[in-house]
């Protein structure tokens, strides 16, 4: 049951504190619920539905202070779905790690069966790092499907074609930057779940399902609809994440950032996180940093990691918390 914890909603100007409000309203107002698929295990959820932050990307870059966030996993991961990679290969051979608890999942399942040889998801890893990209065991148990970015870049027609969303809103952001259309979706039911035909579901059905991108006053702002959100872990990746997204995209489409506004349809946070989540809210808030972005790069497909500089970075210490495997099938 939420508890009876001191629910003083800050309306302090340091915008992090929509973030620790968002905490704070989960752990009072949320609803107890068993994870889907996971009925009567111990770890359970507390969300509540229909909440958004907004952040003024002139005012500093929305990497969250109150604990230390893994921007270079951040940075590395958006390249990767940028390149329209679904294959963790790349990830791992940069030392970041977010996504291997997903890829050895179906290859621990696979090695119960006796059809792999069974190894611990250390080893399973150490083995994608170590075997060349086109390797026949890296390609099938690196790879997660039809993931974010796959669907971003290479979204698979009925009639055999391969959309790139992103590059037509970009384009259309140049030509025709009033459009209210102007949207990318991860949100693909022909690999989803039970509609998906069997082995081609993804690993995990996209959580932050459709952005839209908007010019306004000559400032281009993106909003980002998260149908599900793990509010400790997830939650901080995805504001930095997707608020990097829109300078990108207005770098190269030559306007400055406006806001990412960030809309949550169940937002949640996991039990093994509540005492986490509780120290987080008592920390205050720092200043937030700058991004610097080469500014020379004017392609969405030339941006490499060097070209991305954290500047004035100063937050509290990190504070762990274990990764809750669920979805896919």
């Amino acid at each position: 049951m939420p508890e009876k914890i001191k629910l003083k909603l800050t309306d302090e100007t340091h915008p992090e504190y929509q973030y620790l409000n968002l905490i704070k309203d989960i752990l009072a107002n949320g609803s107890d619920k068993p994870l889907f698929g996971h009925e009567g295990e111990e770890i359970f959820i507390r969300s509540v539905f229909g909440r958004q932050t907004r952040y003024d990307l002139s005012k500093g870059f929305p990497l969250l202070t109150t604990k230390k966030v893994f921007m270079r996993g951040i940075i590395h991961e958006l390249l990767w779905f940028l390149k329209g990679d679904s294959n963790i290969k790349y990830l791992v051979d940069n030392d970041v790690h977010i996504w291997d608890e997903w890829a050895y999942k179906y290859y621990n399942i696979a090695a119960k069966k006796g059809e792999v040889l069974k190894l611990t998801q250390e080893e399973f890893i150490a083995k994608i790092k170590e075997l060349p990209a086109d390797d026949p065991s890296v390609k099938r148990w690196g790879d997660l499907g039809n993931v974010y970015g796959v669907q971003w870049r290479k979204w698979q027609t009925g009639d055999g074609r391969f959309i790139d969303q992103l590059a037509w809103a970009i384009s259309e952001l140049k030509t025709n930057p009033y459009r209210k259309s102007i949207m990318v979706s991860a949100w693909n039911p022909e690999f989803i779940y039970e509609m998906a035909l069997p082995g081609k579901s993804m690993a995990i059905a996209p959580c932050h399902t459709i952005y839209q991108f908007v010019v306004n006053n000559d400032k281009l702002s993106l909003q980002l609809y998260q149908r599900s959100a793990d509010t400790f872990l997830g939650v901080p990746f995805n504001i930095a994440s997707y608020a990097l997204l829109t300078m990108m995209v207005a770098q190269v489409i030559g306007l400055k950032p406006g806001e990412f506004v960030h809309t949550f349809g169940d937002v949640h946070l996991y039990s093994n996180h509540f005492e986490q989540a509780k120290e987080q809210i008592e920390r205050e808030p720092k200043p937030f940093p700058t991004m610097k972005i080469n500014p020379k790069v004017k392609n969405i497909d030339d941006f490499k990691f060097e070209d991305f500089e954290v500047v004035g970075y100063d937050p509290h210490p990190p504070i762990k918390g274990d990764i809750t495997v669920i979805g896919g099938f």
